[in-house]
């Protein structure tokens, strides 16, 4: 939360229009009393559980608590006593009084209010009572002058209610009578939107924080080098719906693409040099070259002289020794055209004589040809370069695709499709002079740039330093070269498809719980762990369509609440559906050593704070493995929790094994704060907790280098 307050909300200049819900809650109690003094609320002291069966179903209508006639003076004392603190949690919640035999199971007395201890990062604990999400919606808006409400479709049940609250409540002097709209969210392949997933990606050190160039964040997405305007033109490209979809990434990239072709400068720039001797230029000699910024289509000015000296770099990947069908580069004997210089020739290969590594080549140049001009022979090949002598060394991340999956958020453990080649790190790139020239380009940082042949890159204002620029890939250009060398396995061959299914299997795949209709009894369930117990729409609908699953997940939840976990839903959930599932593997849930019970006491150790979520998930397979219940496993394996003094050498062992990243964090990249929190949870084998390591990583990195007293 605070990581995204600093990267958005102080970026722009809000003035008057920054709102916060937790501003209007003495104005949101007030409205309560107003429904109360109507009678159009009232005080319910029945119990979760029996609040819940008293619902109905789709099918059913619900029956009326017992408390649903207490009068408006004894409904507005008891709610004036919850917020005195008089009750305990739970003990009263605060109900619309609508219509229980609704159709629209949102209408059926919906909660408005409950009693929950819970310090707010806003207004302390000045309350002991909370605002449902459904009944400050609404009136937050009418207080904002807000005129569209933006929901997407999960909410399209909850506007009943949004408007029943707007209609039946006086807010005085609110310009408009706002309105819910829905429509699909933007869900992209290969990638995941899940604020959940994304939040454990940035924890447990699998990306270098929520700024990571390779997470759909608006602030990794500024760190990668897209511009707004791209954004802007893919999401008018995908248009509004009102059915869910998923927009294949490529639409994304071709936006990007189209956006910085016309905007970024193109420069030179060898990403893995190999070195070059033109035996017959002269030595000390600095030949200037005119080169554009910009191809003459796109119709913009600006040029720079490329230097050209006796050494250069040139890609490793444009020289081959035994050069394949197909390959137009440098090979010996071959020629090929410097790019915007002259053509040269290979005549000699000089490699390690520990290693047999090619290490330089030894080449001439022809001063007829400048400018790549030839007459009366056939060049086929051009490549880039960059001076020896005058080129900057540079560091560059080459990011790609995060998952290797088309829908990663759909598998049981999105671990397993990690893509390991996520980021590449290049130490020794060379950059010409240009790219850093900041008369010639303008800022010495946050520049978009095109690097000729090899993609569109970003110099990283948050990852630069002094004397060594920082350059991110932003995305890749077209490269036929690429698709063709693949295909005759010059490079590493890509990811196996899967068998195609039998037909049983397809047959199978037709109709999973995702896609089957629910019966009444499952459909009841779904909107149950939906709307009562905060499960997320597929999760819930996913629960509720496998009897065993719903089974063992209402055990679960009742498990962990009885040991004190508060509103455990969608955590039971996430334990139920992803990790138990990818522990058992192809044993039957049905068939495990435990129940629900089990399974509610492992979720409420990780809750509390007593288990970390690495430590949880070992527990776990001891559990399928039949070790017996948690507390046994945790007991007999020494699983507990590193405590602060375990804990504090080891994140001095990391710091210390990684100076120069030390350095660059006090220097202001934040970002690494990530990837010590991965060093750290690597060395204690998941026995730390990630909030507990990253407090104390912080302590450490405020203080001066040997000051950690």
């Amino acid at each position: 939360r605070d990581r995204w307050y600093d990267d958005v909300v102080k970026r722009f200049e809000w003035g008057e229009n920054l709102f916060f819900a937790s501003d209007s809650f003495e104005r949101l109690y007030g409205f309560a009393e107003q429904l109360i003094a109507t009678g159009l609320a009232y005080v319910d002291s029945s119990s979760e559980e029996e609040i819940r069966e008293a619902r109905g179903t789709v099918t059913e209508p619900g029956q009326e608590s017992p408390y649903r006639d207490r009068s408006p003076a004894e409904n507005l004392e008891l709610f004036r006593r919850m917020r005195r603190g008089e009750f305990d949690d739970g003990a009263h919640v605060l109900r619309a009084k609508i219509d229980m035999a609704a159709a629209n199971m949102k209408m059926r007395d919906p909660l408005l209010y409950r009693i929950r201890r819970a310090h707010h990062y806003r207004t302390g604990d000045r309350w002991c009572i909370s605002p449902l999400y459904d009944f400050a919606h609404g009136q937050s808006d009418a207080i904002e002058g807000i005129t569209h409400s933006l929901c997407t479709l999960e909410f399209e049940n909850n506007r009943e209610l949004y408007d029943w609250l707007v209609d039946n409540i006086d807010i005085p002097d609110h310009p408009y009578r706002p309105r819910q709209y829905e429509f699909a969210r933007l869900s992209l392949n290969y990638t995941v939107m899940s604020k959940r997933i994304l939040r454990r990606l940035v924890e447990e050190g699998h990306v270098d924080g929520w700024d990571d160039p390779r997470l759909p964040t608006l602030s990794g997405l500024r760190r990668r080098g897209v511009r707004p305007q791209a954004i802007r033109a893919f999401c008018d490209g995908v248009g509004v719906a009102k059915a869910n979809s998923v927009v294949d990434v490529a639409q994304l990239e071709h936006a990007i693409r189209d956006d910085l072709n016309a905007e970024a400068p193109r420069v030179l720039a060898v990403l893995e040099p190999l070195k070059v001797t033109l035996t017959n230029f002269p030595e000390g000699e600095t030949e200037r070259l005119p080169a554009p910024f910009f191809p003459p289509d796109i119709g913009k000015e600006g040029s720079r002289d490329l230097l050209l000296t006796r050494e250069i770099w040139i890609e490793r990947d444009d020289f081959q020794e035994e050069p394949q069908k197909g390959f137009f580069r440098l090979a010996p004997g071959r020629e090929v055209r410097l790019r915007y210089a002259y053509v040269i020739r290979c005549d000699e290969v000089v490699k390690d004589p520990a290693t047999g590594e090619v290490v330089e080549l030894r080449c001439t140049y022809d001063p007829a040809t400048r400018g790549g001009k030839v007459e009366g022979r056939k060049v086929k090949g051009t490549i880039h370069w960059v001076s020896a002598e005058h080129g900057r060394r540079a560091r560059v991340c080459l990011y790609d695709r995060l998952f290797r999956a088309e829908s990663p958020a759909a598998a049981a453990d999105f671990h397993e499709l990690l893509n390991p080649d996520s980021l590449k790190v290049l130490e020794d790139a060379v950059v010409e002079p240009a790219a850093l020239d900041t008369v010639a380009l303008g800022p010495a940082s946050g520049q978009n740039l095109q690097f000729e042949r090899q993609g569109f890159f970003y110099l990283d204002p948050e990852a630069s330093g002094p004397g060594l620029p920082v350059f991110n890939r932003t995305v890749t250009l077209r490269d036929t070269w690429a698709r063709v060398a693949a295909q005759a396995g010059a490079s590493e061959p890509p990811l196996p498809k899967p068998a195609a299914p039998s037909p049983e299997a397809s047959e199978a795949a037709a109709s999973t719980p995702a896609e089957r209709p629910l019966t009444p009894a499952q459909e009841e369930r779904y909107r149950r762990y939906r709307d009562h117990h905060g499960v997320q729409d597929a999760d819930a609908r996913l629960l509720a369509s496998e009897d065993y699953l719903a089974e063992l997940f209402e055990a679960a939840q009742g498990s962990a609440a009885d040991r004190g976990c508060q509103e455990p839903g969608q955590a039971v959930a996430n334990w139920t559906i992803n990790e138990l599932q990818g522990a058992a593997g192809d044993r039957p849930l049905h068939d495990l050593p435990f129940g629900g019970e089990e399974l509610g006491e492992l979720v409420a150790l990780v809750a509390g704070g007593d288990l970390s979520t690495p430590l949880g998930k070992k527990v776990l397979e001891a559990m399928v493995a039949g070790e017996g219940r948690p507390q046994e496993i945790i007991e007999a394996r020494g699983l507990r929790p590193l405590d602060e003094t375990a804990l504090a050498p080891v994140v001095d062992q990391v710091l210390a094994a990684h100076a120069s990243q030390v350095e660059e964090y006090r220097g202001g990249k934040a970002s690494l704060l990530g990837f010590f929190i991965g060093q750290v949870m690597q060395r204690t084998r998941g026995r730390a907790e990630p909030a507990q390591v990253r407090a104390a990583l912080a302590e450490r990195l405020e203080k001066p280098a040997g000051n950690h007293d």
